[in-house]
Formats: C-alpha cells, sequence, structure tokens
C-alpha cells in the first residue's frame, strides 16, 4: 500500500524578521513569511515575473536558531510539510483557514552582504553554509492556535 507524502522545498527570502514566542509549555515558536519569484512568458511572448509568499512556522530549538539569525531580506532553503489550520474568528464568528508550511530543516543561503543589517554574523563568502535540522518529535504545530499578526503582508514593503 502506497503512503502519502507531505513534503515542501523552498528557496526564498525572508518578507519579515522571525517573530519568537514561547508557548505556555515553554516551547519556542517563530513566524515569518517567505517570498519566492518565477519568471514566465506570456501568451504574447513577454516575461512575466509572479511572487508567492509562503507562511512559515518552527519549532523549538531551530525556532530560535531562526529568531537569532534569520532577518528581513535573508536568503534560505527550507524544508517542512504543509499543514492548514482552522479556528473561529471571534469578531464575525467564521470558520477561518490558514496553510502554512512547518519547518523541519533550515540552510542560511548567500553571504553577509546578503543580510541586510547583519551585526557579528558569522556567514560570510569562503565559509560553509549554516545548516540546521530540527529534531524530530517537536515540529508539530499546537492545534487551534490562531494566527499571529505575521498573517497580514505589507506589500509595500518588500525586501527585494
Amino acid at each position: 500500500m502506497a503512503r502519502g507524502l507531505n513534503k515542501v522545498m523552498l528557496i526564498g527570502h525572508l518578507g519579515s524578521d522571525p517573530e519568537l514566542r514561547t508557548t505556555n509549555s515553554g516551547q519556542s515558536v517563530v513566524n515569518f513569511t517567505v517570498a519566492t519569484n518565477e519568471n514566465f512568458k506570456d501568451s504574447s511572448g513577454n516575461l512575466q515575473e509572479r511572487t508567492e509568499w509562503h507562511r512559515i512556522v518552527v519549532w523549538g530549538k531551530l525556532a530560535e536558531i531562526c529568531s537569532q539569525y534569520l532577518k528581513k531580506g535573508r536568503q534560505v532553503y527550507l524544508e517542512g510539510r504543509l499543514q492548514t489550520r482552522s479556528w473561529d474568528d471571534t469578531k464575525s464568528g467564521e470558520k477561518k483557514y490558514a496553510t502554512e508550511i512547518v519547518c523541519t530543516d533550515m540552510q542560511m543561503l548567500g553571504g553577509q552582504r546578503d543580510q541586510a543589517g547583519s551585526e557579528g554574523s558569522t556567514q560570510g563568502y569562503g565559509q560553509p553554509r549554516k545548516e540546521f535540522q530540527q529534531s524530530s518529535g517537536d515540529f508539530y504545530a499546537q492545534p487551534g492556535q490562531a494566527p499571529g499578526a505575521m498573517l497580514e503582508n505589507d506589500k509595500d514593503d518588500l525586501p527585494f
């Protein structure tokens, strides 16, 4: 019998600084957005670019690492899985949904110049990329969590 596969791999730029929070049980969680770009030719043969925004959730030690090293505009490689959460909006009474990528692996790409406002980062040209992987078992999202303020993107403030 075939098993399902839920795997996401992205290379993109952070649209916001990671927002680190701690759950009531003491577990760290961070949220941020990542933009990916796609170039294509339309029916007239003109080159077009499309930007897709992705909501990222990271748990545990990897969340703390993301909070420490990642900044808006930084290029990253992420691996994880898709997850859709739902909750009841207290204002409208409607059921709301958010699809996110629960990140289990992260690599910082680019060099020092790719990280706007970097202070004291050891990631430079000629040095190996830093790779961080989440240990299995502590990356599952907490059910019933309402999304944070990062769900609203300020499209006028794009990092590139």
